[in-house]
């Protein structure tokens, strides 16, 4: 009788234990729930703030009474001459876009082939020393200050690069896009190579078994299974050079000029940005202020856009593996 009371006891207290555990999973699944619905919700406030933002100060540079600018004018004018003090200001985008993507299509026949190809390597070629010696290479290639960058290109690429072969201004685009292209290069190696190596080795030893040789596999089953994730890596890498800030601000120049001459100065989207932001002459509420706004809302509308394309790509070429 001792002992069968004994065992009721301890089921008893078991039960017990049990319905306090029950409670207490179901309260932190809660708890943890309603955080992670906080943090989405507060990354989409954030989100939907921002733009709010900017558009909303983007039609103060529209509803400009002295100037008269409107929406079509400033998509297709060449012309962008804010803060001259002689003439008539004009205030066409097009010089600050052909800067940016001129500056951002040098960065990528840069970064993205040797990116590739270094992703490649690590991936299906390099031994796990080399790999152990590369990769942590490419991590502090990655740290660098931008404002570096900017420096080495000004110091470097174009006295003892460009100089040489051309006439090549100091300040030009060709220096801050080869810069540019260095700071993207750890970004598509990385992203690159994470995409390669999550192909399963099945589809490595199945081509080997049909007599393809290492470079056959790495070109027609390796590459095309990791499309997807390649090309996302390419995107997420334009985004990031057509975004940058302290190289371009700091190597291409402060002069917009509507060219394909990668040998004259350049001034990007974000570069006027940040020289307007810095102007001791800015002031609240002038077209200088308000034009800023209206720059950037074009360049979110650049990113978000190419940001949408690489979500759709991801979409349409991503495989599953079991």
């Amino acid at each position: 009788m001792a002992g069968k009371s004994e065992r009721d006891f301890e089921q008893a207290l078991l039960r017990n234990y049990d319905l306090k555990s029950s409670a207490m999973g179901k309260v932190s699944e809660a708890l943890v729930m309603t955080l992670l619905v906080g943090c989405g919700v507060f990354s989409l406030a954030i989100t939907v703030g921002i733009i709010v933002l900017l558009f909303s100060q983007s039609i103060g540079f529209f509803n400009n009474a002295e100037l008269a600018i409107d929406p079509w004018t400033f998509l297709s004018d060449n012309r962008w001459s804010i803060g001259q003090t002689q003439g008539t200001p004009r205030y066409g985008i097009l010089p600050l876009v052909s800067g940016t993507f001129r500056i951002t299509g040098i960065a990528m026949l840069i970064s993205l082939p040797i990116g590739l190809i270094c992703a490649i390597y690590l991936s299906e070629y390099a031994s796990p020393r080399v790999r152990s010696v590369l990769k942590p290479t490419l991590e502090i290639l990655a740290g660098i200050p931008t404002v570096v960058l900017g420096f080495f290109a000004i110091k470097f690429i174009t006295p003892y690069l460009l100089q040489p072969v051309g006439e090549f201004k100091t300040f030009n685009a060709a220096s801050a896009g080869i810069a540019v292209g260095i700071l993207c290069l750890p970004l598509v190696t990385s992203l690159a190579e994470d995409a390669l190596r999550s192909v399963p080795n099945a589809l490595r030893e199945g081509a080997y078994g049909l007599g393809a040789t290492r470079l056959e596999v790495t070109l027609k089953v390796v590459v095309p299974a990791a499309l997807s994730g390649i090309i996302s890596a390419f995107l997420l890498a334009l985004s990031r050079a057509i975004g940058e800030t302290m190289v371009v601000a700091l190597a291409a120049g402060s002069t917009p000029t509507f060219t394909m001459d990668p040998r004259q100065p350049s001034q990007t989207m974000t570069g006027f940005i940040v020289e307007t932001f810095q102007s001791e002459s800015l002031e609240p509420d002038s077209i200088g202020y308000y034009s800023m706004y209206a720059v950037a809302a074009v360049l979110f509308v650049f990113t978000f856009t190419i940001t949408l394309i690489g979500q759709l790509i991801r979409m349409r070429y991503q495989e599953v593996y079991n």
